[in-house]
């Protein structure tokens, strides 16, 4: 008979040596590029710009894949989480999965302006890519408890991020500067023409921040392979673990009623991350909609806010271990509320709702408006606080989990980040389609932050987190 719980995993009697450690905090870097050019600020506006009809319409798209995603991730973490604990080792999924990230990402360079079939295979490598980077996350960050002690937890987990952070900025430099042109000019950020003979016009640049993402997580992941320590393997086949697992997530689901800060705290985490990626999934689209932003100004617009995430990560890490997960949270998502409302008050020509503001003309230059300034200094808030609520859920997560059981217990928070993923991005699609506005779209937003910061202010804590 297959034991339903597997047995608590002891803390190592030995910490894992810094190289060890760093190794493992590269993986935030080897994957960040993902989120920072495909997700956010080059392949997702150039999809909408340059593929897509129009941008309401390429935001309504990216929506429903970016929601369906979601779905897939919500409806199998907790289950794999599950079985990863009762095998073990968790590089062999992050391999598994890293594939997925690898071959979807590829996949954008065939999404050629004009073609029919451009779209499809568009928003299928980013489906696909998606899946990958959300499922080899949750088994790496399965693999914190095991790296350092419990009151070092913040500092893995911000530092992480902050890493992170770096790896995306690097990216996008390479991007702009080298790979990716303004179609009106033929030129890069840096004034020359891009490198490999890569053709502006076709969206070449744009398009090649798919294998530059693929390439990249290849290269930076594997000394996480090589040098970071997994969990032993505990005896169990994948079809033993497999039929066990389902009925181990039948009973944890059953068990939250019994946990009832963790439960609270997994259901906050489910609404505020749902309104936090759908936030990021559609900023490049909305500044490229509402205000014409093209490569260069989206490009030098998630540099500025990568530099902030940075930033933000790395201290956010630090005042994690200081006053506790709970309060870094519900202070980002304070400041995000903020944002928000900000954002939702801009258009090209006015400025909080009703003052009018000169609009954005072709040679002003760039963010020569008040408004494009406005949403350049919202942007540059968003991304200092969207680093520490993450590390802070993270290593508050890792702090919560029950020995033993981490990696399940990590499938549920990848299930409460992603539950109603599939339901932020379609209810921001389908707003943005009924009534034809950007703006609307993005409005359904201030309600996910309010009900997570309600739920999470409930969780009661016995020590400090």
């Amino acid at each position: 008979m297959i034991p339903a719980t597997p047995p608590a995993e002891a803390p190592p009697a030995v910490w894992p040596p810094r190289r060890a450690v760093t190794a493992w905090l590269f993986f935030d870097w080897s994957t960040q590029p993902f989120f920072t050019l495909i997700t956010t600020f080059v392949f997702a506006p150039f999809f909408a710009s340059a593929l897509a009809k129009d941008a309401a319409e390429g935001q309504a798209l990216w929506g429903y894949a970016t929601g369906f995603a979601g779905l897939c991730i919500a409806l199998l973490s907790p289950l794999l989480g599950g079985i990863a604990d009762r095998t073990g080792p968790r590089k062999p999924w992050i391999a598994a999965f890293g594939a997925l990230l690898v071959i979807g990402s590829a996949m954008l360079w065939f999404a050629v302006p004009g073609s029919a079939t451009a779209v499809p295979i568009a928003l299928a490598g980013f489906v696909i890519a998606t899946v990958g980077a959300e499922f080899a996350t949750t088994f790496n960050n399965a693999m914190m408890t095991r790296l350092v002690p419990p009151e070092r937890l913040g500092w893995l987990s911000g530092t992480g991020w902050a890493i992170g952070y770096l790896g995306g900025l690097l990216a996008l430099a390479i991007t702009l500067g080298l790979l990716a042109a303004d179609p009106r000019t033929g030129k890069t950020l840096a004034g020359i023409a891009p490198i490999l003979g890569l053709d502006a016009a076709a969206g070449e640049g744009d398009r090649f921040s798919g294998p530059l993402t693929a390439l990249w997580f290849i290269v930076f992941v594997t000394p996480m392979f090589l040098l970071t320590p997994d969990s032993g393997r505990t005896g169990l086949s994948l079809a033993e673990a497999a039929r066990g697992g389902v009925g181990r997530l039948k009973d944890t689901l059953a068990e939250l009623p019994r946990l009832p800060a963790l439960g609270r705290f997994l259901l906050a985490n489910m609404i505020y991350q749902d309104a936090l990626v759908a936030l990021f999934a559609f900023g490049g689209i909305y500044a490229a909609g509402v205000f014409g932003w093209q490569t260069i100004e989206l490009g030098i617009f998630g540099i500025l806010l990568t530099v902030t995430g940075t930033l933000g990560a790395w201290a956010g890490g630090k005042l994690d271990d200081a006053i506790g997960g709970k309060p870094v949270v519900l202070g980002a998502i304070a400041c995000l509320l903020f944002a928000c409302l900000g954002i939702l008050s801009l258009s090209a020509d006015h400025i909080l709702f009703v003052i009018p503001a000169a609009p954005p003309t072709p040679g002003d230059g760039l963010f020569a408006s008040l408004p494009e300034r406005i949403y350049l200094g919202l942007g540059l808030l968003i991304g200092l606080v969207a680093g520490p609520m993450q590390a802070a859920s993270r290593s508050l997560m890792a702090r919560l989990a029950p020995a033993g059981r981490i990696g399940e217990f990590f499938g549920l928070f990848a299930l409460s980040g992603k539950v109603t993923s599939f339901l932020g991005p379609t209810l921001v699609a389908l707003a943005t389609s009924v009534f034809a506005s950007q703006r609307a779209g993005l409005a359904v937003l201030i309600v996910f932050f309010l009900a997570g910061a309600a739920l999470l202010a409930g969780v009661k804590t016995t020590r400090k987190y």
